[in-house]
Parts: C-alpha cells; sequence; structure tokens
C-alpha cells in the first residue's frame, strides 16, 4: 500500500469538516476542563453513523454466540470500531485528524473502544457481553480500563498489589490504580486485580491476575477528580480506589478463575499490540498538523527582509519533519495490509513502531516550537500545545524504555 484509498480520503475529508465546525471552536474549554470530551465523541459517532455500524456489527457477533456459531471467547477484531481488516484505514485517519487537534479526544475515545471493549469481547461469557457492550461500543457509557498502580507502573503485573479474596461466591476487593484514562468519569471499569488465596508459598509477585467488570457507584469504589497534567488535558485521568468491594462471580470475566485463554496477564498482553500501533496514527496526526502549521509559518514570518522559509537551516527543519511524516505514514500502511490479509503485528515489531512514532512525533512538535521562536512558547499557537501533547506518546501505551526492551527480545528469540 503506498497512498490512502479513495475511501480513506473521503472520511478524512468528512472528519476535518466536523473537527473545524465541532471540536476547533471548543478547544480551549476542553484543555481548560470546562467542557467534557464525551459530548463530542457521541455527536461524532452519531453524525457518521459510527455508533449504528458498531451496535449492528456487535448484535451479529452476538447472534452467532447465541446460535453457536460463533464461540464465547472469540476476539470480535476489525480495532475499535468493530469493522473488519479492509475499514483499518478509515480508523487510523480518524484517529489521525482528531489528534491534529485533540489528542486527548483520541485517548478517552481509544481506551474505551480499544481496551475495555475488546478485553469484555474476548474474555466475557455471552451474558456478560450482553450486559455490558451494547451501551459501550455506542459510547452511550464511557469505559476504562484498570491495570497500572502508583507503586508498579511498568512493571505492571509484578508489582501489582491491588488483591482479591475469595468470600464464599463472591471476592473482596482492595487497592488502587492511578493514571486511569476516563477514571474520574467511566461507567464501566475493567480492573486487574492478583487472587489471594492464602498460599504463602506462591510469590506475590506471581500469584494469578484476575479480571473483573465494575460498575460506577458501587459500594467502596470511589474515582478521583481528575488529576493536572502536563497535556493531553481534555483526556481526563484519575485514581481509583477500592476499598472492600464487594463482586459477585458474574464480576469476573469468564465467570472462572481458569480461563480457557488465560489468566489476567494474557488478557492484558492481547491488548497491546493495538494499543501500541495506535500510538503510530495519534503521532501522524501531531507531525501532520506540526508540519502545515510550521510550512504556513515560515512563508508568511519575515526575518531581515525574507521569509525565514529562505533560510537553510529552517529548510533542514521542515524536510527532517517531512522524512518523519513519510515514515509513520508508511509504517501506519504496514499495519493496514497486515489487517488486510489476516496478518498480525507481533508485540516486538508494534513495540518497534510505539517507540519510532512517538519519539518522532516528540521531536517534531519541539521543532515546530523552535520554528515559531518566542511565538512557538505562548498557549496562543497551536504548536505549544501540540507539543505538550506529543511528549504524553512517549510514556503512554508503556514507556519507550520497555518498547526498546520488547524490540530486543524479539529480536533475540528468533
Amino acid at each position: 500500500m503506498l497512498e490512502w484509498s479513495e475511501v480513506d480520503l473521503a472520511v478524512r475529508d468528512a472528519v476535518r469538516d466536523f473537527v473545524d465546525k465541532e471540536i476547533r471552536p471548543h478547544l480551549d474549554d476542553l484543555e481548560s476542563g470546562d467542557m467534557p470530551p464525551y459530548p463530542i465523541i457521541r455527536k461524532l459517532f452519531s453524525t457518521f453513523g459510527i455508533d449504528a455500524m458498531a451496535k449492528e456489527s456487535l448484535e451479529r457477533r452476538l447472534a452467532k454466540m447465541r446460535d453457536g456459531s460463533e464461540p464465547t471467547g472469540k476476539s470480535a477484531g476489525g480495532g475499535m470500531f468493530g469493522g473488519g481488516g479492509d475499514q483499518a484505514g478509515m480508523g487510523f485517519v480518524l484517529i489521525s485528524e482528531l489528534c491534529r487537534v485533540s489528542m486527548g479526544v483520541v485517548t478517552g475515545l481509544g481506551v474505551s473502544l480499544g481496551l475495555t471493549v475488546p478485553t469484555i469481547a474476548s474474555r466475557g461469557t455471552l451474558a456478560q457481553q450482553e450486559r455490558w457492550l451494547p451501551e459501550l461500543v455506542t459510547y452511550e457509557k464511557v469505559g476504562a480500563w484498570a491495570i497500572t498502580e502508583p507503586d508498579s507502573g511498568s512493571d505492571a503485573f509484578g508489582g501489582m498489589t491491588t488483591s482479591v479474596v475469595r468470600d464464599g461466591d463472591d471476592y473482596i476487593l482492595n487497592g488502587q490504580k492511578t493514571f486511569i484514562t476516563n477514571g474520574p468519569d467511566a461507567d464501566v471499569t475493567v480492573v486487574y486485580a492478583k487472587l489471594d488465596d492464602g498460599d504463602r508459598s506462591v510469590d506475590k509477585r506471581k500469584r494469578k491476575v484476575l479480571t473483573f467488570v465494575l460498575d460506577k457507584g458501587m459500594d467502596g469504589f470511589v474515582q478521583s477528580k481528575p488529576l493536572r497534567k502536563m497535556g493531553i488535558h481534555s483526556s481526563r485521568t484519575g485514581e481509583l480506589f477500592f476499598t472492600d468491594v464487594r463482586l459477585g462471580r458474574d464480576r469476573l470475566l469468564g465467570e472462572t478463575e481458569d480461563n480457557a485463554s488465560g489468566d489476567g496477564r494474557d488478557s492484558a498482553k492481547s491488548n497491546f499490540s493495538s494499543e501500541r500501533i495506535g500510538v503510530a496514527a495519534m503521532s501522524l496526526g501531531v507531525i501532520e498538523e506540526c508540519l502545515r502549521l510550521s510550512v504556513d509559518y515560515a512563508k508568511s514570518r519575515k526575518l531581515w527582509g525574507q521569509e525565514i522559509g529562505q533560510f537553510q537551516l529552517i529548510q533542514l527543519k521542515l524536510a527532517t519533519m517531512e522524512v518523519a511524516r513519510m515514515n509513520v505514514r508508511n509504517m501506519l500502511f504496514r499495519v493496514i495490509e497486515a489487517a488486510q490479509t489476516g496478518t498480525p503485528i507481533s508485540l516486538a515489531e508494534a513495540s518497534a513502531m510505539k517507540w519510532y512514532c512517538s519519539q518522532a512525533a516528540t521531536d517534531v512538535a519541539m521543532e515546530a516550537i523552535q520554528i515559531f521562536g518566542g511565538n512557538g512558547y505562548m498557549t496562543e499557537y497551536r504548536v505549544e500545545q501540540l507539543a505538550r501533547d506529543a511528549k504524553s506518546l512517549m510514556i503512554y501505551a508503556g514507556s519507550n524504555e520497555v518498547q526498546i526492551t520488547h524490540v530486543a527480545r524479539g529480536l533475540l528469540s528468533g
């Protein structure tokens, strides 16, 4: 694949019109927190019929599960919008176009549809999927995916201390999660916790990880106010606290501790590749917008009687940005082709993409600041926000240091 398809370009133009009318005018309110991002996402879904398509796709899948033609626990596939591999390009176009103006909107959308929904769809029983997915896939309800803890970070499983103990047929959940996207507002939250069965001979780091679904307002479940962050302000991030939260077995995904697809570690790891590939699409949006703004500024800003775009150092910066744009775009084309042929992207390759693309987006954004000079450091100019947002990509979905480890392990295991 060497270029976007005609359908992809049509989607791009339509999304750009929506962004110009519905998001750019409200950007200050989104960034300040005065306006939550969820109504805008719901309007996006209704405008483009994404909610209706997702609902129809889910119902077809559930119908097959009911009549036994599709097994429970099979991944829904098709990315976070429920379409087939031929629709992968449309999803990436949507993500990158939104990230040109508000990465936070994409972050909140991606976690709900790209992490919460697939986890329930791949591990839940038919009854659990019927219970939670219909309102999640249409974004009527917002989802969160809670694995990170204050003292675990990149050591997500080994350092996990949030735990459950059996109490008859129920479980009692205690612990804390942090840096949870949509955490303050989520209606449905997927939570990972270690099982404490009283066996002290088992290393705490190696205890079984179980996956539960919690609803907002449950006794003992507290969702914090939004945390203050350096960037992606339009995404609301928070902490979750669990104090003796009683969970019935119907909230344990799969309703068994011995899930056929493995424990919670396998559940989480299965999402890592798609999450990291999503960062590539987000990076492309940042790079394209920074390049557009920088080219326009280089043509209009004058020093010593000429446009700054005539200076070779400025030309070098713009050319470097363009090379980054081409590289990131071509990585996405590789992913689209893989989706169309049904070829999975390995975790090592997804990690390589995430590492390169997030670094490229951050470098491009910082160069854009440099081209704008003092203006670029001012909040009135969009490149300031883009630079703050871009930096999060080097931490989001696993820090880049962890990505390097995955790439190296992939090479050494071959």
